[in-house]
């Protein structure tokens, strides 16, 4: 494995993220879109996978197009996980002031 197929994940997680928190951004509170985030981060990702199979194929660690929307698709959920890992770990905690 080349080391410039390293970059593809982080890559399309990072795109994703922001895009999303753009979008979240633009959207506000609507409570329907919220539950739709994880699946539109997938299918973000998805679409950028193949974006980067057939435009800079040394980067992304896949034989054909299939894999590379799985890697893709993955990527963007990580999005959706480091989303949360960050959500998380900044939450205040409610129980302690009880």
């Amino acid at each position: 494995m080349e080391y410039l197929e390293l970059i593809s994940v982080p890559a399309i997680a990072t795109i994703v993220y922001w895009v999303i928190n753009i979008i979240k951004y633009a959207v506000q509170e609507n409570e329907k879109f919220k539950r739709f985030i994880p699946l539109i981060s997938a299918a973000l990702g998805a679409v950028l996978g193949v974006v980067a199979f057939y435009a800079l194929p040394s980067i992304i660690p896949a034989d054909n197009v299939c894999v590379a929307i799985l890697v893709g698709g993955a990527s963007g959920l990580t999005a959706t996980g480091t989303n949360q890992i960050i959500k998380q770990l900044t939450k205040k905690d409610d129980e302690d002031g009880e």
